[in-house]
């Protein structure tokens, strides 16, 4: 099956008082029709630039953007509008029209489509039961907590039925708990509606929770893709641990130290690991961190484990935690 979102080779250049950026370099990837794509990387990696080359509010300097079969950069001005009410968009702030109700707001994309008023009305409320907010129909923006907004501008956005829906830091300004209820409300829209999500984020709790597939971004260019579970068991590259690793600062102040960080999931999470290790070779064996994570439905843990300083001993428990089919990663390297 075609992906519904082709990005090749993409790249753009923005010419800063004489200066070149690269804000984007040869970035390659596809995103399946009904799938929950997250992008992520640190501040400044490139995440906004890539966001709006996706439906050309950002021209590519070179490369394309093909959105269900059609190449974004060879569409006339009239076709690309077209399509893009395909691509709905949210974001940090929310981006609401302050004195309009909110039953207007998520109205008003219908009226500017030429959708009756009686037909748009009914449609904005059946969406705004939807999430969860119709009895404020006649509030005001103002009158809203930060979720409320958000979730008005998400109802605004599916007034036009579109097929994906492009996240840029849409929870960002959020609490976590109002977080979480809205990934929870995204997650349930792409379940019922069938609608591509792409998130932009630079959390990655955000991705875990909702997000099956992932790409990171790390100064312009593409790190790593896989699915959020190969990311959190195996990071291959160096930007991916830092999203990766909670404890990342402390472990970098530990270096020396025979560190590893094993990861596991089902069944493997009941076996007691570190005992196990601690009776067979009679030696501690000390609990750096330990963390469980609830990755897109699935409880995932992670270990990081400081080893006895014998490389002998070290390398034969590294061993024997590859052969329990744990993920095991030589986080630092024995110094002696």
């Amino acid at each position: 099956m075609e992906p519904i979102i082709r990005v090749e080779h993409l790249c753009k250049t923005f010419n800063v008082k004489g200066t070149t950026v690269d804000a984007a370099k040869d970035i390659s990837f596809a995103i399946e029709k009904g799938d929950i794509f997250g992008i992520i990387g640190l501040s400044g990696a490139g995440k906004s630039t890539l966001v709006r080359c996706l439906n050309l509010l950002e021209q590519p300097t070179s490369g394309t953007v093909t959105v269900d079969g059609k190449s974004l950069t060879e569409l006339s001005e009239k076709e690309l509008r077209l399509t893009r009410r395909d691509i709905g968009m949210i974001f940090q702030h929310f981006n609401l029209l302050m004195q309009k109700s909110v039953l207007e707001n998520v109205c008003f994309p219908m009226k500017i489509t030429g959708v009756k008023k009686s037909e748009a009305r009914a449609r904005a409320m059946e969406l705004l039961e939807t999430v969860g907010l119709a009895e404020k129909a006649n509030a005001y923006p103002a009158q809203l907590s930060g979720g409320q907004k958000q979730r008005v501008a998400i109802a605004r956005v599916l007034a036009n039925n579109p097929k994906i829906l492009l996240c840029d830091e849409a929870t960002s300004a959020l609490d976590p708990q109002t977080t979480k209820s809205i990934l929870s409300l995204l997650k349930s829209i792409n379940e019922t509606y069938g609608i591509t999500i792409v998130v932009i984020t630079h959390e990655m709790s955000v991705v875990q929770q909702i997000c099956r597939h992932v790409a990171v971004l790390d100064n312009g260019t593409l790190a790593e893709t896989g699915t959020v579970q190969e990311l959190f068991h195996s990071p291959k590259t160096e930007a991916a641990r830092k999203l990766i690793l909670t404890g990342a600062e402390q472990i970098q102040r530990m270096s020396g130290e025979q560190l590893v960080r094993i990861t596991f999931s089902g069944q493997s999470s009941f076996e007691p690991v570190v005992a196990n290790l601690v009776l067979k070779y009679k030696t501690p064996v000390n609990i750096m961190f330990a963390d469980t994570k609830d990755i897109n439905g699935s409880a995932e843990g992670e270990m990081i484990l400081q080893l006895p300083e014998v490389r002998e001993t070290a390398e034969q428990m590294i061993r024997d935690l590859r052969e329990k089919r744990l993920g095991v990663e030589v986080l630092t390297h024995y110094v002696g």
